[in-house]
């Protein structure tokens, strides 16, 4: 009931927000304050101005980036405002090539209140540079810049953008409230490492819908303090598919709950649906629960549905000890479409806090040509399946 009421107040907060920006007082554009669209001079000092002007006004502003293209290198639009803030990015805005220009991220929004971020321009990360430092040393940094990032915003909607190349994550929410994904666009080369669509942490009331995703890590990845998120229509594909985690790794981290994830679609990915833990020891355990898998078509897609809580992506773990991670309540429904493995569904879960709860209910996976006959595994699971089970289910 609770994850209910936030999602309906997030889209009443969505409408007030959609109204809000029809009425605006102030336009603040970013020419009149010495930008210059000629992919060569950086702008973060003409876009930083319009921001305070904007910011500081009473009533409800725009920032306006028109079309043409902006270099930019890092940048922070601070808060907090004073009223509905409304950006509008019909340009498109280009980051340095060099991968150390800055060490987290690149365009940044952070403690506003009632934020519209829109339009028809592009974030162009330009990350090859990146990618290329990462296959060079075959290993990559910590972090690489994420495009953009939301911190501590409330009321946040981000619609019609379009992100590409990003050199580390596409989108990324911390310690966010009520903040909604819809018609973006976001595209980086399948091989292109640590390059996840968007990214949610610590974050309470997020809605992603509408939105297409191809890229070289996660589509969508929910990480630690992340409660009360909606997924619905989003396209994924390449990518690592839609995945809570990864969880457990250190101490403090926080619970994961109420994830909602419908009429999705996975094509081409290297993950359909996942759960992915570490087996490590926390001084207290991690609890991921109530998950709603349902309505979900795969295409062609390595590991359909999977709980991997012995996650070791370097392959040097030595998983002595059990994950701490409790997951409870999960529930997958109406699954179907194509496999590129032959376990379709794949529960493996920690020995010392078992999965609980598990439901698998009309799932219907078959195997692409050659693949050979599909099987699932189940281990350290509780839980039951209903309906038409292909593969027969081990639940």
């Amino acid at each position: 009931m609770a994850a209910k009421v936030l999602f309906a107040l997030c889209l009443l907060l969505v409408f007030i927000a959609e109204s809000q920006a029809t009425k605006v007082n102030n336009l603040f554009n970013v020419m009149n304050y010495g930008a210059t669209a000629d992919g060569k001079t950086e702008n973060s000092a003409a876009f930083l101005k319009a921001w305070r002007d904007a910011c500081n006004s009473n009533g409800n502003v725009t920032v306006m980036i028109p079309r043409g293209t902006y270099f930019l290198k890092q940048i922070v639009f601070n808060g907090p405002c004073r009223g509905w803030t409304n950006v509008i990015i019909d340009g498109d805005l280009i980051a340095p090539t060099d991968p150390s220009f800055a060490t987290d991220k690149w365009i940044s929004f952070r403690y506003v209140k009632n934020l519209i971020v829109s339009g028809q321009g592009k974030l162009d990360g330009q990350g090859s540079s990146a990618w290329e430092d990462c296959n060079k040393n075959h290993k990559c940094r910590p972090s690489f810049p994420i495009s953009m990032t939301f911190d501590y915003v409330t009321n946040g909607y981000i619609h019609h953008l379009s992100s590409i190349n990003s050199k580390g994550g596409h989108f990324k929410t911390y310690g966010c409230e009520n903040i909604r994904f819809t018609n973006v666009k976001i595209s980086a080369p399948g091989d292109s490492p640590n390059t996840d669509g968007i990214k949610i942490s610590n974050s309470n009331g997020v809605a992603i819908e509408r939105v297409n995703i191809g890229t070289g890590d996660d589509c969508i990845a929910i990480i630690s303090g992340s409660k009360n998120v909606l997924i619905s229509n989003v396209f994924c594909g390449p990518g690592h598919g839609i995945s809570v985690g990864s969880l457990g790794r250190d101490d403090g981290e926080e619970n994961v709950e109420n994830i909602k994830v419908r009429n999705c679609t996975l094509c081409d990915t290297t993950n359909g649906l996942r759960i992915k833990s570490w087996a490590r020891t926390l001084s207290k355990p991690l609890k991921a629960s109530n998950f709603v898998y349902e309505d979900i078509v795969m295409n062609n897609v390595y590991n359909p549905i999977i709980i991997d809580q012995e996650y070791c992506p370097g392959g040097t773990c030595s998983n002595k000890d059990p994950s701490h991670v409790e997951i409870s309540n999960v529930s997958f429904k109406n699954i179907r479409g194509s496999s590129n493995t032959q376990v379709a569904v794949n529960l493996k879960c920690s020995a010392k806090f078992p999965c609980k709860n598990i439901t698998v209910n009309t799932i219907d996976l078959w195997q692409n040509r050659g693949v050979g006959k599909l099987s699932n595994l189940c281990s350290n699971v509780n839980g039951a399946s209903y309906g038409k089970q292909n593969p027969s289910s081990c639940l």
